[in-house]
């Protein structure tokens, strides 16, 4: 285990830019994973990271010993770092003080959509964006392709909202959505207020595509007129609509649901 303790060593700058800029995120191909939690799960699903930073003070709890423990049994890089310094790279507060930095994965890219996945057109705020990644997991959608005006997937924000989804999905962003759903070979459907199909009166027991839009403007026009159906999520109440996180869990375990029915009654 290496100590840094100064303000000016390189490896504590590089920190700080990939703790607090999403560009310098991009660039490097890292990010930082905050947290026991993320870091457990990112030892279980995906191995060693690249580098295990800790402070000094956190050595002390039995969680984050154990997993500094298990990275240097498998000889990667782990740094300590005083409370102070740390506490520039982490934006959780109370906090434990591990961090993981990480390759960001880079899946290959499909060249036709032949699965279900998610779509999120222009969907900006990073707790909705992690929200529907970790129900997109949990319903055993693998895919999830973001349009250029979405939220960065692989920001703090969204991995803490995520609760590590990210690790069992394959994630592209910057993707031309257009091009993706006229070239889909599986059906494509639009979430809308303004639909006049309900969303439990379409068969979902085979691959989807789910596009989720704008937090206000919701799908673009473009999108909803190459989609192959429009749904709606039908509520009784006086609330104008669902929050598009919200109105994803609905639409994918709607489709987990009639998918498992159907194999029931296969079985």
């Amino acid at each position: 285990m290496k100590t840094v303790s100064s303000r000016d060593n390189a490896f504590y700058k590089e920190l700080k830019q990939l703790a607090t800029s999403s560009q310098a995120r991009r660039k490097a191909g890292r990010s930082l994973l905050d947290g026991v939690h993320l870091c457990q799960s990112w030892l279980a699903l995906k191995g060693m990271p690249a580098h295990c930073v800790v402070s000094e003070d956190a050595l002390a709890n039995p969680e984050v010993a154990g997993i500094v423990e298990r990275v240097e049994a498998a000889r990667g890089h782990v740094t300590a770092l005083p409370e102070a310094l740390f506490g520039a790279i982490s934006q959780v507060e109370h906090g434990v003080n591990l961090v993981f930095v990480v390759d960001t994965p880079a899946p290959q890219v499909p060249e036709v959509l032949a699965e279900s996945a998610v779509l999120l057109d222009g969907v900006q705020d990073p707790g909705n964006v992690g929200s529907i990644l970790r129900s997109a997991g949990a319903a055993g959608i693998r895919q999830v392709w973001c349009s250029p005006g979405t939220a960065f997937c692989w920001s703090p924000k969204v991995l803490r909202a995520a609760m590590g989804a990210h690790f069992v999905l394959e994630i592209y962003e910057n993707a031309d959505l257009a091009a993706l759903v006229r070239d889909a070979r599986v059906p494509v459907l639009a979430t809308s207020g303004y639909a006049a199909e309900c969303l439990y009166d379409v068969e979902l027991a085979g691959p989807v595509a789910w596009v989720l839009g704008h937090e206000g403007q919701g799908v673009s026009d473009s999108l909803l007129n190459l989609a192959s159906r429009r749904v709606a999520v039908p509520h009784a109440g006086q609330v104008e609509s669902l929050n598009v996180a919200a109105c994803a869990a609905v639409c994918f375990f709607e489709q987990l649901r009639q998918s498992r029915q159907q194999r029931q009654r296969q079985a």
